[in-house]
């Protein structure tokens, strides 16, 4: 509970929360104000993948518009929690300075982005190496 309390203060200025002053241990932050930007959560989510960091669940609960629920868990060192709170506020200035960055992250992958669509009506069961590159 300490660790989520402590990224909802650190975020909710540049992440609106809708629902809860305090939380459990989760909480549920919008990326909506970025949409008039052109970047959306996903952009967000791809974007802390550079950074090294596992993306939070995203447009998880429906009910939030570009959800993003963060849940850290309780072994997280304070370094962590704030190299992630660190990150979360560069991603924000980007969003505002530079979405055509988040709009193509990942860029450290092999691979960046995927046709959703088409991996969901085509999709390649097998590994295939050769389909990276």
């Amino acid at each position: 509970m300490l660790n989520a309390n402590y990224l909802l203060a650190k975020l909710r200025a540049r992440f609106p929360v809708p629902y809860g002053r305090r939380c459990m241990h989760e909480f549920v932050a919008s990326g909506e104000r970025f949409g008039a930007l052109g970047v959306r959560t996903r952009d967000i989510a791809k974007r802390l993948i550079d950074y090294d960091v596992h993306p939070p669940t995203i447009y998880f609960p429906l009910i939030v518009t570009e959800a993003m629920m963060i849940e850290p868990t309780e072994t997280e060192s304070l370094a962590t929690l704030d190299r992630f709170v660190e990150v979360m506020l560069k991603i924000a200035e980007e969003a505002e300075t530079t979405p055509d960055v988040l709009r193509t992250a990942p860029q450290t992958t092999a691979v960046s982005r995927f046709d959703e669509v088409s991996a969901g009506r085509r999709p390649r069961l097998r590994f295939d190496p050769s389909a990276l590159f």
